[in-house]
């Protein structure tokens, strides 16, 4: 339980950040205390709005001689309730939001943690360069917090995660230090890569506060299509056919079964059915080339041949940049689909993708013998394995019984994940949502291992405190 904040502290942290630089508004607070499912609400008794990496310095600094316990906050699109605090000071960069240093000899792209993504994404473009990191939520979710969750989105099977594409990171830690990290080399072999240990930390071993990012040529060529397909399994066959037709230039590969783009269909103005066949399961294809036309031949040849091969029942190439807008609403739009739908219970998985159709299997089968009349929404992304495994409750069920089960049927599906040699948070991290549960499926050496590194930076644990081991 978080300590309550001495009022001195309070005073001092006011004085460093100045009039501008915190918040004890009400209004002002209320968006940022409660999570986007609505799952996770709490109370801080004070917003830091540190304008400079220095002020960071100073509020840690503050906070670490006095034992004040700190979580620190993005755009507030995390899933787990990590983002949330419960007593402790609220520490927000938003109004760090500089970019830096953009650089096309060293593709890099040096930005403030502040910065959305899709400023980030702007930030590239107007350079001549792009980066890829891909996700729905990028006109809210900052960068300081892409890093700290390790996000991955829709492009990982081309690009990896954040660990793939952080060059450097500036960050204050638990001590109120300064670690100048920002370096731009593809290659560092000089001990301990500090970095790669924030990157998925979770906000508990420092505060990002910058970020050397990689840039990459745009590709002027792209092709965006939706086939149907008999199974998840077939799914899996077909992103094997794509990677190979198309000489590894898939950026994405998506999976989406048909009650999810029902959904969609029900609940997303302008959402339109994208094929008249109706399969039981979708998959959202894009490649991309820097070769003029490369893309849209290697897709017509891909789909051509799955077609002729039974692996795909249907397709639909988008003809316009409008439709492949239109057929990536549909899978964007998952979550957005089921709030309308009652409770449900959520999972972010990942197996191994030669194990995904066997994970859908298992698991839904397991689900249906437990909880007969739930609902099923398993869709994401393919090519590196994460499912995202929704349960929803029956049409006109009890919202609150199918909430109150929640916990055992995690453990259920969890179970199962653990089973394929798969992990029970793939890209959203475990936050107060599941830190306690995945110690269960921890080893003792690896707990010990990771408590004894947090130990050693955040020795008062006042980062994050409520957060991982």
């Amino acid at each position: 339980m978080t300590l309550p904040v001495p009022a001195d502290v309070i005073s001092r942290l006011k004085a460093v950040l100045g009039e501008a630089g915190w918040s004890q508004d009400p209004e002002r607070l209320a968006p940022k205390l409660v999570e986007w499912r609505d799952r996770w609400s709490g109370s801080t008794p004070l917003l830091a709005l540190p304008k400079s990496t220095a002020e960071v310095a100073a509020v840690v600094g503050i906070c670490a001689e006095s034992g004040t316990a700190i979580t620190p906050q993005g755009g507030n699109t995390g899933l787990v309730g990590g983002q949330i605090p419960e007593g402790e000071v609220l520490l927000s960069l938003e109004r760090m939001r500089a970019v830096r240093e953009v650089n096309t000899l060293d593709d890099v792209l040096i930005v403030e943690a502040g910065l959305t993504l899709a400023a980030a994404h702007e930030a590239a473009e107007a350079a001549g360069r792009r980066f890829p990191l891909s996700l729905a939520s990028e006109g809210s979710a900052t960068i300081g917090g892409l890093v700290s969750t390790n996000a991955g989105g829709v492009a990982v099977l081309r690009y990896g995660t954040m660990r793939q594409l952080v060059l450097g990171l500036e960050a204050v830690l638990p001590n109120g230090e300064v670690w100048n990290g920002l370096k731009r080399l593809r290659k560092d072999n000089t001990g301990y890569d500090l970095k790669q240990l924030l990157i998925g930390a979770e906000g508990t071993l420092g505060v990002v506060t910058a970020a050397a990012l990689k840039l990459y040529p745009i590709l002027v060529s792209k092709a965006v299509a939706i086939a149907g397909v008999e199974s998840p399994a077939a799914a899996v066959a077909l992103l094997g056919r794509a990677k190979q037709a198309s000489g590894g230039a898939v950026e994405s590969f998506e999976l989406i079964s048909r009650l999810g783009i029902e959904l969609a269909l029900r609940h997303i103005p302008g959402a339109r059915e994208p094929l008249e066949s109706r399969p039981l399961w979708y998959v959202l294809i894009e490649i991309a080339s820097g070769e003029p036309g490369a893309a849209e031949g290697a897709m017509e040849r891909l789909l051509e041949a799955a077609m002729e091969d039974g692996l795909a029942l249907d397709a639909a190439i988008a003809q316009t940049e409008t439709q492949a807008k239109a057929f990536w609403a549909l899978r964007e739009n998952q979550s957005a689909a089921q709030k309308s739908e009652g409770a449900a219970w959520k999972h972010d998985v990942a197996v191994p993708v030669s194990r995904i159709a066997e994970f859908i299997e298992t698991a839904g089968a397991a689900l249906r013998r437990a909880y007969p009349g739930v609902r099923i929404d398993a869709f994401g992304h393919v090519g590196d394995g994460n499912i995202h495994y929704d349960v929803l409750c029956a049409p006109g069920g009890d919202a609150a019984a199918h909430n109150a089960r929640r916990e055992p049927a995690a453990h259920l599906v969890h179970d199962v994940v653990v089973g394929l040699e798969g992990s029970i948070s793939a890209e959203h991290g475990l936050g107060t949502m599941k830190t306690a549960e995945a110690m269960a499926y921890k080893s003792a050496t690896e707990l010990a291992a990771q408590r004894a590194v947090r130990a050693a930076l955040d020795p008062k644990r006042i980062m994050n405190p409520r957060v991982l081991f």
